[in-house]
């Protein structure tokens, strides 16, 4: 067990990482959003280049934080209800949902995302709109996204598995395991 724990700890230090660095890419779009709304409505241009890149960089927080967002226990939940049960069944409910309705459809998506991501990158893809961008950085951005919520729901798991055999404290908090 000391070695899954030792896994998603690696797990968890990758999508804490690449939370932090999307804390920059905010403030990335931010700035190409402010200086986009400048110089349209100030010198009457615009560049699709510059707008696609501000949905680039949206596309980029929201995919790859999703994981982020597992790790720190900020996703949408039914605590309303679970929040009545004990730790442990709070533990095998989580264990249950990861392994039925997660995993499956993640999965699912980093599959049927590949081929895409990949027929963009030999074609070289270019955006339809006039000076636009290439298309596969983004859309590579699908399955590397699912891949990262893949791999954190791995980490989530071995988690609760931990809990229920006595080898960390917390289900789903950050916690140290027992040595």
């Amino acid at each position: 067990m000391r070695g899954l724990l030792r896994l998603s700890g690696l797990i968890d230090a990758m999508n804490e990482g690449i939370g932090k660095l999307a804390y920059w890419l905010v403030l990335v779009a931010v700035v190409v959003s402010s200086v986009n709304a400048v110089v349209r409505y100030g010198l009457n241009t615009s560049s699709n280049a510059w707008l696609e890149l501000q949905w680039y960089l949206f596309s980029a927080v929201f995919l790859l934080c999703a994981g982020y967002t597992f790790l720190r226990n900020e996703h949408i939940r039914i605590d309303i209800v679970l929040g009545r049960f004990s730790k442990r069944v709070q533990a095998w409910v989580d264990i249950f949902g990861i392994i039925v309705f997660m995993f499956p459809m993640t999965i699912l998506i980093m599959v049927l995302s590949w081929p895409m991501f990949m027929d963009s990158f030999v074609t070289n893809e270019m955006s339809s709109d006039a000076g636009g961008l290439i298309r596969w950085p983004v859309k590579l951005l699908v399955p590397v996204g699912f891949f990262l919520l893949t791999a954190q729901g791995v980490s989530e798991l071995i988690k609760r598995i931990g809990f229920l055999t006595g080898h960390r404290d917390e289900p789903g908090e950050k916690m140290h395991s027992h040595s």
